[in-house]
C-alpha cells in the first residue's frame, strides 16, 4: 500500500498523538518499518521552562520511566491499526529536535505527527511541533488532524 520503508511517528502519551500512531500503523502495514519515538528530557532541570507551558502534562517530558509505559501502549495501537515491524525509541532531547535527529539516523522517509499544538495560542507563539517539523524535515511528512 505505502512506498515508504521507513515510518516515524512521535507520540507522547496523548490520546491525539496516539492517533497519529494509528494513521502511522496502518500506513506501515507489514510492508514498512515502523519507528515509535517518544521524547524526554533526562532531569526537570533540562526541562527549563517547558513544565510550565505543559503544567499537568509535564511528567511526559521528564524522565525516561514514563517514556517506556508511552511507548508499549503505542506499540499496542500501531500493531492493532496493523503495523507488522515496529521499533520503540526513547529519545533525549526536544521533541522536535529528537524526531528530527531520529529522522536522519534511521533514514526515515516519513515523519507522522498530530496536529496538536498547531492551532493554539502557545503554538502560534512558541512554535509547535507540527509546524517546526514540517519546516524542518528533510523527508515527507504527514500531520495527522487528531484534534
Amino acid at each position: 500500500m505505502s512506498a515508504y520503508q521507513t515510518i516515524v511517528v512521535g507520540t507522547d502519551g496523548s490520546e491525539s498523538s496516539l492517533r497519529a500512531v494509528d494513521r502511522a500503523g496502518a500506513l506501515a502495514g507489514d510492508k514498512a518499518t515502523l519507528v515509535v519515538a517518544c521524547a524526554y528530557f533526562p532531569n526537570e532541570r533540562e526541562a527549563g521552562g517547558a513544565a510550565d507551558v505543559l503544567k499537568d502534562e509535564a511528567y511526559q517530558i521528564t524522565g525516561s520511566s514514563p517514556t517506556e509505559e508511552i511507548l508499549r501502549t503505542a506499540r499496542e495501537r500501531a500493531a492493532k491499526s496493523g503495523a507488522g515491524s515496529i521499533d520503540l525509541r526513547s529519545v533525549k532531547g526536544a521533541p522536535v529536535d529528537a524526531l528530527l535527529q531520529l529522522v536522519t539516523d534511521v533514514k526515515a522517509d516519513l515523519l507522522v505527527v498530530g496536529n496538536r499544538g498547531l492551532n493554539s495560542i502557545a503554538g502560534r507563539l512558541l512554535g509547535s511541533v507540527p509546524a517546526d517539523v514540517a519546516r524542518k524535515s528533510a523527508c515527507d511528512v504527514l500531520i495527522v488532524h487528531t484534534t
